[in-house]
Parts: C-alpha cells; sequence; structure tokens
C-alpha cells in the first residue's frame, strides 16, 4: 500500500470513539438469547456511520445485524463477524470480579467489563475501522461488511429440559447469516486472541453416557447398592476415563493433544433423595482436530459403549451425541493471513504470533460454505478473577491492524 494513503488511513482512527463505544456495548446486556437491545444499539451504529444495513430477524428477540460499504468494481470481499452474546448473563453471584459485569469501568489504560473480551471489543474495532477508511476518503474495489450476530457462545438445548432461546447458541446467527446470502470471500473474526493468528482450531462432540437402575424407596436399598444408576455410573468411569487418555492421544493436532471434558453429571433428584435414581448421566465435551472427521469421534464412542455393554450388560447402558461442530483452519500462506501479518508489523513493529487453539468459533460455520475466515481479535492475557479487560491501547491497534488488511484486500485508492 502506498504509504502516504495508510497514514492517511490511520490518521482517522479516534481513540476517544473506540473507548466512548466499547462503553456502550459493554453496559447493554446481551446474554444469548437476550441480543435484541445490542442488535439494535449496532443498527443505529451502522446507519450514523452511513453502511447499508441489513436486519435478519433469527427469532424473536433475535437478530443479525449486517453493516455492508459496497465498493466501487467486483473486487475481494472481506466480512468482519462478531458475536452479540456474551459468555456469561452478568447475573451470576459467583462471579464478582469487574470484568464479568455488564458495567464498564476504566482503569489504568484498561477497560473492564462483560464481552470487551469475548467480543464486543472486536465489534467496536470493526465500526471504528471502517469509519476510519471511510473518514479517509478512500474507495474500496470489493465490498466490506460487518456482521453482528448473535447465538455464537458454546452452549445448546438438550432433552425437554433445558429448552429456549438462553440454550441456543453454538454458531445459529452465523449459521443464519450465511444460509441467508451473506458470503464473502473471506472472513476476520476477532475472537480474543492477544493479536496472534489463530490458524486452526478444535471441533466437538457432545455426548451422554447413561446409566440405569431400579427406581426405588430408601427403605429397600439395603443389600441392593449395585442396582443403583450412580453405584453402575461409578463402575463404567474409569473405563470412560481410559478412554479420554486414549482419545487425547489419537486427537492431535499441531503437536498438541487433545481434551476431553467431563462436564456434568447428573442422577437423581435433590428434593427426593428418598428414591434411587432410575437413570445416571455423565457429559463428555470431546474436542476433534480440524483434520480429523467428525465421524470419527461418533465412532469412538460408538465403540466405548459397545464394550461398556459388553462388560456390564444389566446396565442398561444408553448413548446420544448431541452437538457436532467441525474445527477449522486457514492456510499459513492464504492472502488475509499474510496480509494480518505484514499490518501487524507495521502497526506494532513486530512479527505476531501463530497459535492452534482448543476451543471453537464461528470459522466452523463460514469455512463450511468455502468462506476462508482468520481468527485474530483483541485481549489482554489469560481472563483472571477480575473477568473480561483489554487495554484500550490494545483496541486502538487491532482497529489500525483491521482498517489498514481491509484496504489492502479490497483495493483502497
Amino acid at each position: 500500500m502506498n504509504p502516504d494513503l495508510a497514514k492517511t488511513i490511520l490518521a482517522q482512527i479516534r481513540e476517544e470513539e473506540i473507548v466512548a463505544m466499547s462503553c456502550d456495548v459493554v453496559n447493554i446486556q446481551s446474554p444469548t438469547g437476550e441480543e435484541g437491545e445490542m442488535a439494535r444499539y449496532m443498527r443505529r451504529t451502522f446507519e450514523e456511520a452511513g453502511l447499508q444495513v441489513a436486519w435478519q430477524e433469527v427469532e424473536e428477540g433475535r437478530a443479525n445485524v449486517v453493516g455492508l460499504w459496497e465498493g466501487t468494481a467486483n473486487g475481494k470481499s472481506v466480512m468482519f463477524n462478531g458475536h452479540m452474546d456474551t459468555s456469561n448473563t452478568g447475573r451470576e453471584t459467583y462471579l464478582t470480579g469487574r470484568g464479568y459485569k455488564a458495567k464498564a469501568i476504566i482503569e489504568k489504560g484498561l477497560i473492564y467489563g462483560l464481552g470487551i473480551y469475548n467480543m464486543k471489543g472486536a465489534l467496536v474495532c470493526y465500526t471504528q475501522a471502517v469509519k476510519a477508511l471511510m473518514r479517509a476518503g478512500v474507495k474500496l474495489d470489493g465490498d466490506v461488511s460487518i456482521a453482528a450476530v448473535a447465538g455464537e457462545i458454546e452452549k445448546t438445548q438438550w432433552s425437554d429440559e433445558f429448552v429456549g432461546k438462553e440454550y441456543r447458541g453454538y454458531g445459529v446467527g452465523t449459521h443464519h447469516l450465511v444460509n441467508h446470502g451473506v458470503t464473502p470471500d473471506m472472513c476476520i473474526l476477532g475472537e480474543p486472541t492477544d493479536l496472534q493468528l489463530v490458524l486452526g482450531h478444535y471441533g466437538t462432540v457432545w455426548a451422554r453416557i447413561s446409566t440405569r437402575g431400579h427406581y426405588v424407596h430408601t427403605a429397600f436399598t439395603r443389600g441392593k447398592q449395585d442396582h443403583s444408576s450412580v453405584f453402575r455410573m461409578t463402575k463404567i468411569l474409569p473405563a470412560v476415563y481410559d478412554w479420554i487418555a486414549a482419545w487425547e492421544k489419537k486427537a492431535v493436532y499441531d503437536g498438541q493433544p487433545g481434551v476431553v471434558n467431563v462436564g456434568c453429571i447428573r442422577g437423581g433428584y435433590p428434593w427426593r433423595v428418598s428414591r434411587t435414581p432410575d437413570r445416571t448421566d455423565v457429559f463428555l465435551d470431546v474436542r476433534v482436530p480440524p483434520t480429523m472427521a467428525l465421524k470419527e469421534a461418533r465412532k469412538a464412542l460408538k465403540q466405548l459403549v459397545l464394550e461398556l455393554r459388553k462388560a456390564h450388560p444389566d446396565y442398561g447402558i444408553e448413548q446420544e451425541i448431541f452437538v457436532s461442530v467441525p474445527g477449522a483452519e486457514i492456510s499459513k500462506e492464504h492472502e488475509l493471513v499474510k496480509t494480518i501479518e505484514a499490518c501487524h508489523q507495521k502497526v506494532l513493529g513486530t512479527a505476531p504470533k501463530h497459535a492452534t487453539v482448543l476451543w471453537d468459533s464461528d470459522a466452523s460455520v463460514m469455512t463450511r460454505f468455502g468462506i476462508e475466515t482468520l481468527n485474530y481479535g483483541p485481549s489482554s492475557g489469560p481472563r483472571d478473577a477480575e473477568g473480561e479487560k483489554v487495554a484500550i491501547e490494545t483496541l486502538v491497534n487491532t482497529t489500525k491492524v483491521y482498517a489498514l488488511a481491509v484496504a489492502e484486500i479490497c483495493g483502497a485508492r
């Protein structure tokens, strides 16, 4: 890019606007299922910036908002994608840190508040980058769009017990987005990567394995503890953990082992412990590398269940898979990767690091539609007891990188 053009663009990035918008979005409570107010804020912001705005109602009270700046020719198109729902609700009594609340606090160059990290800060940077380009008076050959989406957080409905909008996450908004016509050439996804380029991340399979047992009053359990579904679960758990250890060795990606989380165990009724539970469940989050088909995890889980049934034929062992999300990766030689690397170097004066991660993102959805996606976004170290926080300087630098990258890819002049 012409150095004078780059200088002109960077001169239009305004820290005070970044800080003000960051506080605005943090102060809007938007847990999964309650993104409506945040969506309306983003729509007003896009309209005031002069973008063409599309409103996609995902379901009642939830919408995606897309702001489009159309290029003057048929150049390459780039989408910024960011979710509006937050990892927590802000109402959890056990999360007391400033960064777990929907109230922005600025202290010592840091902005604390729910969502600033994951990932409202990125939405701010996207918006301010596009505004800087427009203020600089550049013309783009290609289109640039900003998609603020609902329902990305890793959660899902299950059975008839956990149902409703608050459980419909795991890419529901981005699924709706691409199914309804928003399919750019490539995408920048500003998940909190600490300005590392995440070239690949794992997908996941969520599974339930259950044991069955008798349902009787406490008075009739003496001598029959081995008939309890809880007791039976304790007997199969060692085999489950052995399977986990084997899977983690099998699911190696980029030199790091896989991981399986035992995320939940349920059995019985706390309001009626005078009865034995007829079923006890263990729930597994099985991370699957992007180089492995999800069916490999399904087959491996099925084999585990068959072996458990053979060893314990009277246990009534069941299985259910209720989440399947593939991983995603992008080549280190891709134009988007090379461009972000160069822009990061220009802005921060050092080469960015590359990473692969175990968490999942909406890149899982977009890559299935042929949209090459790179995770690169603002955060300031790992989350601690204070919760989410990002340095203002990081937000400013991220905005600069985004602006220069779009100008380069979309052909600014």
